[in-house]
């Protein structure tokens, strides 16, 4: 069963009149590239944190966000009052030096003045940290599943393409024999047009070697075998997208040599549709985890 390693998961909790959520998504990259953004209250736990979403993302370019909303309507920030009075009191001073009447605005004036309101500092608790922890392993849950249906998808196109490859190198026999009659005849018609005297005998032996190394049955057979391999590979219970993508490889491999010893038109034309079939399956085992 493979997985793709583009996914997403969302789940939602409530603790205290705070709304928290979590978000996963991820797309598809060569290694493991983690973002966290999660509140400052949290920090303690983002290495545990990282470490459990690198065992279980694996792979991918994955953005991790947990989100706090007050639903409850209470402010998140508080008047310092010790500070505002002090600034007044300065004020006060400093307008009774000068002998001058105080601002009319001075209130408003005092409140834009930086460090006028302070953010409450919160402590983690473990009631609070059991509804987080829920909320992130619903959300891993959803992820994943969001992973194996798209898996779903790939699989099946996979499956597909295997079988339009299959299909191509079965048509492939029936041009085979003919290419070598073509071959031979090409061959008989280049030297007889020469009008010179010629060994039958050498010239059978040369003709053996020179078929012999026009030979695909090399190539259908380690072609028919990969594409068993690769189907394999699907099914296995782990996803292997590395190995699907060299498995990929090797078939490239195989139908390259097929197109250049082939020599016959109908035989290059089949494997000019293997390589775009090839091609597909190459640009979408990228997405494989």
């Amino acid at each position: 069963m493979i997985k793709s390693m583009t996914g997403y998961g969302k789940s939602v909790g409530e603790y205290e009149g705070r709304k928290i959520a979590v978000e996963v998504k991820s797309l598809n990259s060569k290694q493991l590239d983690l973002l966290t953004r999660i509140p400052a209250v949290y920090k303690e736990k983002e290495m545990a944190l990282r470490n459990e979403l690198a065992q279980v993302v694996e792979r991918g370019k994955v953005e991790f966000t947990i989100s706090v909303e007050n639903v409850a309507g209470e402010m998140a920030l508080k008047l310092n009052t010790t500070v505002v009075e002090a600034y007044y009191k300065q004020v006060s001073d400093l307008a009774q030096r000068l002998g001058v009447n105080p601002p009319s605005d001075w209130l408003d004036t005092l409140l834009r003045i930086p460090d006028v309101f302070k953010t409450e500092t919160q402590e983690l608790n473990d009631a609070e940290w059991a509804v987080v922890s829920k909320t992130i392993q619903s959300a891993i849950e959803a992820f994943n599943e969001f992973r194996v249906q798209e898996g779903e998808s790939l699989a099946c196109m996979f499956r597909q393409k295997l079988e339009n490859i299959a299909r191509y190198l079965e048509e492939v026999e029936v041009f085979e024999k003919e290419r070598v009659e073509k071959i031979k005849t090409r061959l008989r018609e280049n030297l007889e047009s020469l009008s010179v005297d010629y060994n039958k005998d050498r010239f059978e032996q040369e003709l053996i070697f020179y078929i012999e190394k026009l030979d695909v049955s090399e190539e259908k057979v380690r072609l028919c075998n990969h594409l068993k391999y690769f189907a394999e590979t699907m099914a296995q219970d782990t996803s292997n997208g590395k190995k699907l993508g060299f498995i990929a490889q090797e078939m490239g491999r195989e139908i390259n040599t097929l197109g250049s010893k082939s020599n016959h038109a109908e035989m290059q034309i089949l494997v000019v549709k293997m390589k775009d079939e090839l091609e597909q399956i190459k640009e979408q085992v990228l997405n494989v985890l």
